[in-house]
């Protein structure tokens, strides 16, 4: 049997909120708003905050943990954290929540494309204009829809699709073939995006995915085409999208941008055509709930010795002397 020696948690939750968390762990809680509540070299496993900015809530406290074995993240992407990864000891896990958001991610997806396809964008500034100015939109039923990366959130957005008697397809890193269907892979990109009538990006940003939606693929899409990003803003070059919405060649939805968080005095805000929100998808009710079982499960594969879910790295000690070469 496994003997965890009293390990220190750190939880951005009181305990009190995740019942049945593992004996034999010393468990604080701190989500980087309150003080440090105690020396962060005694931490072997902390857990980053439930909100956007974790890499800024963890930065300060890192280069003290160090005896840290584990950091798990709330959050499906790990990019925002790869600047501090020399921060860590070597042999430290980095661990995402992968599928933790996936239902509430693909639920904002579909309701961004089909506010889109329905035009409430329009409707609502006609609302804010007291006009009452019907109109002709088109509808998903019998139209190519595109979903750019099947992992979690793609696979859901792909099953959610299935209800509106649209052609749906998938692409991803590697073709290959899933319960889902065909799933194309990304080399395909150029001949598949001038058939798609929506595009919807739910890949993850690594170094070949940052920026893959640039001018030559925005300006493929065909007239009239819609775009929904609920993955990462840097997928999309924004300058070439803003010239394309301006256009009035396609209109897009965005849950994420580039910059992130959108400026005050963006083109995006106003430019008639995009549809934005304040990277919301995973956050609804449901999110405690979903983010407090994932961590009991996760703590108690740790305290037995198991693996972890979601492990994407594991730090070498070189990361800080790679990234100043």
């Amino acid at each position: 049997m496994h003997v965890n020696d009293g390990k220190t948690v750190w939880l951005p939750y009181h305990r009190s909120r995740i019942p049945g968390l593992p004996d034999g762990l010393a468990y604080a809680f701190w989500d980087g708003s309150n003080p440090l509540p105690g020396d962060p070299a005694d931490v072997r496993f902390v857990v980053g905050p439930p909100a956007p900015g974790a890499e800024r809530v963890l930065g300060p406290v890192l280069p003290g943990m160090r005896n840290l074995e584990v950091l798990q993240l709330l959050s499906s992407g790990y990019d925002h954290m790869t600047p501090l990864l020399g921060a860590m000891p070597p042999g430290t896990r980095l661990a995402t929540a992968r599928g933790v958001h996936r239902e509430a991610t693909a639920e904002l997806a579909l309701t961004l494309l089909l506010a889109l396809c329905r035009g409430l964008d329009r409707f609502g500034a006609q609302q804010a204009g007291h006009r009452w100015e019907p109109r002709l939109h088109p509808t998903l039923v019998g139209k190519r829809v595109m979903v750019v990366g099947h992992g979690a959130v793609g696979a859901a957005v792909a099953a959610r699709l299935g209800a509106f008697r649209c052609e749906t397809v998938l692409v991803a890193r590697t073709a290959r073939a899933t319960p889902d269907g065909r799933v194309h892979g990304a080399a395909e990109l150029p001949a598949l995006l001038p058939t798609a009538d929506a595009v919807v990006l739910c890949a993850p940003l690594t170094d070949r995915t940052r920026g893959m939606f640039g001018a030559d693929a925005l300006a493929s899409l065909k007239d009239g085409a819609l775009l929904v990003n609920v993955a990462r803003g840097e997928l999309v070059d924004t300058r070439a999208l803003v010239r394309e919405v301006e256009a009035g060649r396609i209109r897009v939805a965005l849950d994420v941008t580039d910059p992130e968080p959108l400026p005050p005095g963006h083109p995006l805000w106003e430019l008639p055509g995009a549809l934005i929100t304040p990277h919301v998808g995973a956050f609804t009710e449901a999110f405690p709930t979903m983010s407090t079982g994932f961590l009991r499960r996760q703590l108690h594969r740790y305290a037995r010795g198991e693996e972890l879910d979601n492990v994407v790295l594991t730090t070498t000690g070189t990361e800080a002397g790679e990234r100043a070469a």
